[in-house]
């Protein structure tokens, strides 16, 4: 018989069972929208951990400065530290060969003026390698130069989310802005992060509006609390990634004896938050996946419960079949092509519930998503391998079946 032909009849069957087809068919609903919503959260998560980490450096290392602890009956004997300075930037240049950069920034909340417009923003100063450290470039204009940091001039540099917030759509280039007392030149805006960087792990800061000036403007013009230290972050870029463990250990202890053993900063370092983050991942997906697989198991033992039940149901038309010339491969074909049917609907349904719940955990639980393409062309791969693997068992019994005792079965 031909497989077109076959095709029709078990489709037929299918037809003349709707109800029955499609319960059988939930639970690899559940299955399929489950491997739908897992491989869409994760994947969200990945690019979202990836945007993160493209703006802190997965080469760089970054001293945080914090504050020291509170005071004691012991103050008195404890050494000082002047927290993080300018003068540990350039010790850590001088001693450690495998840090390529290191740029300081001193990070200051204030308000922004331009004209009649007063916007809350920070004001970071900082060195002209920040741009080749943090990964930024400006969209328009230029970054300061070492001159200009030398020579404290008042030139600054905006964030795109500031730039518009100041100045809507007119170009902000040679435009003059006040940053706490002082007016500064507008000599470039900057590019914007990476896309889907979505809520920011804790040292990962938002830079959209953010002014930058240069570090000694900072020093000098910018306002500094009682007991502030100069400098509120140090980024130190390394040359070789595969020793950055063995960098960031002689790092922290240099600015740890530069301190005096105060407890006043901490080190971060971007490439062991990113393993923290992939095996946080690789959990969720373990869980997700568990949870898909046992859901397709269920469904396709439902396929097979129901197939097996349909075989019986159908004994007098298989033996009918057989008897006007059906092979046995015929009915093997005819069945097996009902069981991938029912769970290639299976499939449809659950990949349409899969987005749709995908886009719910991302509007009510903010949760990134992103549904690759891959994975819709994966789910209905799985709900065909289940049909096939769950109805070959029922098909290989119908097509085995004798015609004549089959015509016979009441």
């Amino acid at each position: 018989m031909p497989l077109l032909q076959t095709a029709r009849v078990g489709v037929a069957g299918l037809a003349a069972h709707r109800l029955r087809s499609l319960l059988t068919t939930l639970g690899i609903v559940f299955g399929v929208a489950a491997v739908i919503a897992m491989l869409s959260i994760g994947e969200g998560a990945r690019r979202q951990v990836m945007a993160q980490f493209a703006l802190l450096g997965i080469d760089n290392l970054l001293v945080v400065d914090k504050p020291p602890p509170a005071p004691d009956d012991e103050a008195q004997s404890r050494p000082f530290s002047p927290g993080l300075t300018l003068a540990d930037a350039a010790a850590i240049r001088e001693v450690l060969p495998g840090v390529e950069r290191v740029v300081p920034l001193r990070i200051v909340e204030l308000d922004v003026q331009a004209g009649r417009k007063r916007v809350s923003a920070s004001a970071v100063g900082t060195t002209p390698d920040y741009v080749a450290v943090m990964r930024g470039r400006p969209a328009a204009g230029r970054f300061f130069t070492a001159s200009e940091v030398d020579s404290v001039s008042r030139v600054c540099v905006l964030g795109p989310g500031l730039a518009r917030e100041l100045f809507l759509l007119a170009d902000p280039l040679g435009e003059r802005v006040k940053i706490g007392r002082d007016w500064y030149d507008v000599i470039g805006v900057m590019a914007g992060p990476p896309a889907g960087a979505g809520d920011r792990l804790e040292d990962v800061r938002d830079t959209d509006r953010d002014a930058y000036v240069p570090v000694s403007c900072a020093l000098q013009r910018l306002p500094r609390k009682v007991g502030e230290s100069e400098l509120h972050r140090l980024v130190a870029q390394v040359g070789d990634t595969d020793r950055i463990l063995e960098t960031a250990a002689v790092l922290g202890a240099l600015v740890a004896r530069r301190h005096r053993g105060v407890d006043d900063h901490r080190l971060v370092i971007p490439q062991q938050l990113i393993r923290q983050q992939q095996s946080t991942q690789r959990i969720f997906s373990i869980v997700m996946g568990a949870i898909a697989g046992i859901s397709l198991l269920v469904g396709g033992i439902g396929i097979m419960n129901i197939m097996l039940a349909s075989v019986l149901e159908r004994t007098r038309e298989i033996g009918v079949r057989r008897a006007v010339g059906a092979t046995q491969k015929d009915v093997l074909l005819q069945f097996l092509l009902e069981a991938v049917g029912v769970s290639f609907l299976g499939g449809l349904i659950g990949v349409a519930f899969g987005i749709g719940l995908a886009q719910a955990v991302a509007r009510y639980a903010g949760w990134p998503v992103a549904i690759a393409p891959w994975s819709v062309l994966l789910a209905f791969g799985v709900s065909a391998v289940v049909g096939i693997v769950f109805g070959y068992y029922p098909a290989r019994r119908a097509a085995r079946m004798n015609p004549i005792d089959s015509i016979r079965y009441e």
